[in-house]
């Protein structure tokens, strides 16, 4: 059985969770609301604020599926209640981000600017206090959408594996290679 999949999902006071009949799974709480649609062969039960979710049978599909509708309503439980953050930081001279409401300016060492425009349900801002490195911070209920949105920034300008200059992760440990080394003679 699938240890993510067979996991019960507990419901904090103040979240709400509907089930419709067509499998749509609802999940309304203090900061939001989400939706997910669920494959028909997956059933979602609640009792006492415990939900579950089970599979009809051990074909491989089923026990794939198992988990991931787990995994993405237990995220969205998490999102309505806690919401997600991402903390990137851009490591290069003359790197700068700016935002204006939900368009985010970028200045990443090429000829122009990027101006990303993100989506509504993401929240931006951005930092550039002096001797530290500017830092766009990105606030969501949805997990799953402001992972992606993180990503597309951060391919803006990946870090280079030598100096380390680019977009990375707040934490995110870069594997560094050594530069050429001086000639003997």
């Amino acid at each position: 059985m699938s240890r993510v999949g067979k996991a019960p999902i507990n419901v904090p006071a103040g979240v709400t969770v509907t089930v419709s009949k067509d499998n749509v799974v609802t999940v309304k709480g203090p900061k939001g609301e989400l939706t997910q649609a669920v494959d028909t062969d997956i059933t979602v039960s609640q009792e006492d604020g415990v939900l579950t979710v089970q599979r009809p049978s051990e074909q491989k599909r089923h026990k794939a599926l198992h988990g991931l509708y787990r995994a993405l309503i237990y995220n969205m439980v998490v999102g309505v209640t806690q919401g997600y953050k991402v903390e990137q930081e851009l490591v290069g001279v003359g790197y700068r981000a700016t935002n204006q409401g939900n368009t985010l300016d970028l200045v990443l060492g090429y000829s122009h600017h990027y101006v990303f425009q993100l989506p509504e349900e993401i929240k931006v801002t951005t930092t550039s206090e002096k001797g530290q490195t500017p830092k766009i911070i990105l606030e969501s209920i949805d997990k799953q959408l402001i992972g992606q949105v993180a990503a597309k920034i951060r391919s803006l300008r990946a870090p280079e594996p030598y100096k380390g200059k680019g977009i990375k992760f707040v934490g995110e440990v870069l594997r560094r290679k050594a530069g050429k080394s001086a000639s003997k003679k």
